[in-house]
């Protein structure tokens, strides 16, 4: 059973059965039912055109609800109106399903779900594990959603920054439950990639590959996280970070630069590094100002504070984190490596344990805990 295979033909079925007529809601459902009907009877004996069965099987599903529907006299003339057998047509909707799922009116979380059922073609179960909340709850997320966008339109460009947004947000979601959300949001930006001819678009490819290429070393067998000075180099993926790099010389050369590239372009630089040791921070700075100026972000500040410090020495970098806003997620961890760097070993200590108690997860509360251990120990002595 070619799961992989099922996923990729998902917005293609379902944007033909939104082009014959089909309310994207209802037309939604039954290609999961498709899709259902497919695990279900393929592994026996897989069509020899799996994109034409789906869109049989799925048109059916959608005939049989409607025919079923309380609005159903407003529907007849659809019902009778079934197109004959033969070969799919070539149209790929893909990107109107991108455009459609992550449309302004919905929530960021909504539009996720949305993107992961509809063009991901996920199952709501899967979703739900993969977000560790109850597949009801998911489920009338997806409704509500799907209900949202039913009666959109898409009569002008759609907003390819919102479309990156969301598959960015899938990406940094990472692993969870029995779906790994940061390779389907690879697989998924690939996609968008192939239909859509714009440099932020490779930009957030090129991020993706090159963020994802160190991820066998984020964390120890323990599950406790590795700083990225302290990762095992030769474990990071070359093939993904050749690709990455390719990915984004091709963009950057195009002369539109966008936040992604330049968050790309970082990520490039860390990945060029044989060593920490070698990293070339000056140019990280450099690429953090275009990022300040792109999107005036005070996270952006943030890391650029890190890399002024690594670059001209920590109080150099405790000057620019004196001028940022200390209630900043991170803000604390961050002044704390920095005093650690400068020597300043019992606020480094001190900072550490507030940023363990602010911290957004359990396993970086637990490394912001051990580093304020290490050192209180190292006082000590």
């Amino acid at each position: 059973m070619d799961e992989l295979l099922l996923r990729s033909l998902t917005p293609a079925v379902l944007g033909i059965l939104v082009r014959r007529g089909a309310d994207f809601a209802a037309a939604e459902d039954a290609v999961q039912d498709a899709l259902v009907e497919a695990v279900r009877v393929w592994p026996a004996g897989p069509p020899q055109d799996p994109k034409g069965w789906l869109i049989t099987v799925a048109w059916r599903r959608y005939l049989d609800a409607t025919r079923a529907d309380t609005a159903r006299r407003r529907r007849e003339d659809l019902v009778e109106e079934q197109p004959p057998p033969g070969p799919a047509p070539a149209v790929d909707d893909t990107l109107r399903l991108y455009f459609l799922c992550a449309h302004p009116s919905l929530t960021p979380s909504s539009a996720v779900a949305l993107t992961l059922r509809a063009v991901g073609g996920l199952t709501t179960r899967q979703i739900a594990r993969a977000y560790l909340v109850p597949e009801a709850t998911m489920a009338q997320r997806i409704s509500r959603a799907k209900r949202t966008v039913s009666g959109v339109r898409l009569d002008r460009p759609g907003d390819v920054a919102t479309v990156l947004r969301v598959l960015y947000l899938v990406f940094n979601e990472g692993y969870s439950g029995d779906v790994d959300l940061a390779a389907e949001a690879v697989r998924l930006t690939r996609q968008l990639a192939a239909v859509i001819d714009h440099p932020e678009v490779a930009g957030l490819l090129a991020l993706m590959l090159l963020h994802h290429a160190r991820r066998a070393t984020r964390t120890a067998p323990d599950g406790s996280l590795v700083p990225l000075a302290e990762q095992d180099r030769r474990r990071w993926d070359t093939r993904s970070i050749a690709e990455g790099v390719e990915i984004l010389q091709a963009a950057l050369a195009r002369d539109r630069l966008g936040e992604y590239q330049a968050q790309a372009a970082v990520a490039a630089l860390h990945a060029d590094a044989a060593t920490a040791e070698e990293t070339d921070w000056v140019q990280i700075v450099e690429w953090y100002d275009e990022l300040a100026l792109l999107t005036d972000s005070p996270v952006v500040r943030l890391n650029r504070a890190v890399a002024v410090g690594e670059a001209d020495g920590p109080r150099a970098g405790l000057a620019v984190l004196a001028g940022l806003d200390d209630s900043l997620p991170r803000h604390a961890a961050v002044a704390a490596y920095l005093h650690e760097r400068d020597g300043d070993l019992a606020t480094a200590a001190r900072l550490y344990a507030e940023a363990a108690r602010r911290a957004p997860n359990l396993a970086e509360r637990d490394h912001l805990t051990r580093q304020a251990a290490r050192l209180n120990v190292r006082r000590r002595r």
